[in-house]
């Protein structure tokens, strides 16, 4: 059978992690005793709550909206909560006409790329990345400009700008990052955003877990300045907020002139981001403060188990760790990509490595792994370390 023509682009990409990560599962067998550790994909894995899950089931009964086309950019209702919300947090300035929805974060990423750059053009991501940033900008002939982030994993303003050409369309920062879990400080936001704008370039900041950071008050002030749009761009996902993960809702704050062009892109792709999700956002958004600050205060603290597990592991570091990740270095002598692979059946935990989240063939991702603890509670991070501690993969004699 001839097959039609794949294109190059596409066929260059790798293939999604989480998928591949999967496979491996498919194909091992789980050591005899132990149940898996899946700390391999950062997403939660419980429904919504009880109250929000009755809402929306009131919203498919009684809301006909629910069911059909709505704004291409989003509920009303929506963005005009959704830039309050951000007004209070951040104590600047944002309008609903600054806010679009999409459906979900990474949606919300491919439509800002979209109006950014075309083939040929560069974006600089910095190293971690993560990989369906990478994978996006690949795949539509852009290419990721890799930032390394050294030993702290934060990303250098300098190194940064070294890497600019003519063809650079703008700078994308995830904080608190996945696949590290560093919160980036303001002073560092903010420089980052002057680089920017002294180019004429972009700044993105993907700020999907921003409601698990560990800092009181606003991450950053990058909202603060009243002509923020015309730089800084922030992503958002109600994923991780409210388990809606399967309802896809995400957002993009920017100025009203990217918006109108992004509409354009919504509106070929999807139309719209689904009705029930927005409205169950919306609900969220209005209803579930409390809430959402007791999975906040569980998430830091599994964060601080995670940080005291690994102190005592003689073959691991732990250099970041924050919002759903542990990002952590071992000594164990083997790359992290065939290690991964092999931990499945040997000690039955799935984790990425860290070849995942940089560029092909890059020696750091060798040492490197990501634990994604958001769905192991305490004592699953205690099996997790237990299982690491006595882990020898290969002889290193």
């Amino acid at each position: 059978m001839t097959h039609a023509h794949l294109a190059p682009s596409m066929t260059a990409t790798q293939s999604p992690p989480v998928m591949e990560a999967r496979r491996w599962l498919a194909a091992a067998s789980l050591p005899a005793g132990l149940e898996l550790l899946n700390v391999s994909q950062a997403a939660p894995v419980a429904p919504p709550p009880a109250p929000l899950r009755a809402a929306m089931i009131a919203a498919i009964e009684d809301d006909d909206g629910s069911h059909l086309y709505g704004p291409v950019l989003g509920l009303p209702a929506l963005r005009d909560t959704l830039a309050a919300s951000m007004t209070r947090r951040y104590g600047g300035p944002v309008s609903d006409q600054q806010i679009g929805i999409t459906s979900g974060c990474n949606q919300a990423f491919a439509a800002v790329i979209s109006t950014l750059a075309a083939p040929g053009d560069n974006v600089i991501l910095p190293v971690p990345w993560y990989f369906n940033h990478q994978m996006w900008l690949q795949m539509t002939g852009v290419e990721p400009r890799a930032l390394d982030t050294g030993p702290s994993l934060l990303p250098d303003p300098e190194a940064a700008a070294a890497l600019i050409d003519a063809r650079t369309r703008a700078i994308v920062l995830v904080s608190p990052n996945n696949p590290c879990g560093t919160e980036y400080p303001d002073i560092l936001l903010a420089a980052f955003r002057d680089l920017a704008a002294a180019h004429g370039l972009a700044l993105i900041v993907d700020e999907t877990y921003r409601d698990f950071d560990s800092r009181a008050g606003a991450p950053h002030s990058l909202l603060q300045d009243p002509d923020w749009d015309e730089t800084v761009i922030s992503l958002y996902s109600f994923s991780k907020a409210y388990r809606l993960t399967g309802h896809r809702v995400g957002a993009i704050a920017t100025s009203p002139a990217r918006l109108a062009q992004v509409e354009k892109f919504l509106d070929t792709v999807q139309i719209c981001a689904p009705q029930l999700g927005q409205r169950a956002a919306l609900w969220g958004l209005q209803h579930l403060d409390d809430w959402l600050a007791g999975e906040r205060a569980e998430i830091l603290a599994r964060r601080a188990a995670m940080e005291a597990a690994f102190r005592d592991l003689p073959d691991w570091d732990l250099p970041g760790c924050g919002a759903y990740f542990g990002y952590a270095r071992h000594r164990l002598g083997i790359a992290s990509d065939a290690l991964a692979e092999r931990m499945v059946s040997d000690i039955g935990v799935l984790a990425l490595p860290g070849t995942m989240f940089a560029p092909q063939g890059a020696a750091r991702g060798r040492q490197e792994m990501r634990f994604a603890f958001a769905n192991i509670d305490a004592q699953g991070i205690s099996a997790l370390a237990d299982r690491l501690a006595g882990y020898a993969p290969v002889s290193r004699s």
